[in-house]
């Protein structure tokens, strides 16, 4: 349980447009909650699940940054400012966006990404899927997965929970309305 809501791993969905990356990922999960998004985009969700993050994911992202600049990695405020043509959700490119999935990724010299938010029926209404996909390219991008991991983690149940918890404050206030 984070913030009340019961996150689990679940397994990657074949539906999601990603799912031609799972072959091959060197890092590949799955975070579901049970979630009430009537009448919410894609990109509201994400929004509400990525944007504006929390001081402790600032200060890791902040340490993150610092510590793969000299590597040659694009920090989090260099992807913010490239390509300003191109939709993002806080730093993260949006790729694709359905009615159901919003599909956001970055492609770099060590590794590339992908991270899926995707909507689907479940036994107890909606379930909001987290899935990340990540190739990496050389040692450098092995090494960093493997340091990052557990925060990743940390950062993808916590934004699911985010999402969860907003998206059922607005469906409230929707229906007292």
């Amino acid at each position: 349980m984070l913030g009340g809501r019961s996150i689990r791993r679940v397994e990657p969905p074949s539906g999601s447009a990603i799912s031609g990356w799972y072959a091959g990922a060197k890092l590949l999960d799955s975070y579901g909650v049970d979630v009430a998004t009537d009448g919410m985009t894609m990109r509201a969700i994400a929004d509400r699940a990525l944007g504006a993050p929390p001081p402790w994911f600032r200060a890791l992202l902040a340490v993150r940054d610092a510590a793969v600049a000299p590597f040659g990695v694009r920090t989090s405020g260099e992807l913010r400012g490239a390509r300003p043509d191109r939709p993002r959700v806080d730093f993260f490119p949006v790729l694709s966006e359905t009615a159901d999935e919003i599909v956001l990724g970055e492609d770099d010299q060590h590794l590339d990404f992908r991270l899926s938010l995707l909507r689907q029926g479940g036994p107890h209404g909606a379930m909001l899927i987290a899935t990340t996909a990540v190739r990496t390219h050389n040692g450098f991008g092995r090494l960093y997965i493997r340091a990052i991991h557990p925060f990743h983690i940390l950062v993808v149940r916590a934004a699911l929970a985010r999402a969860a918890t907003d998206a059922e404050r607005t469906s409230v206030s929707r229906k007292s309305a």
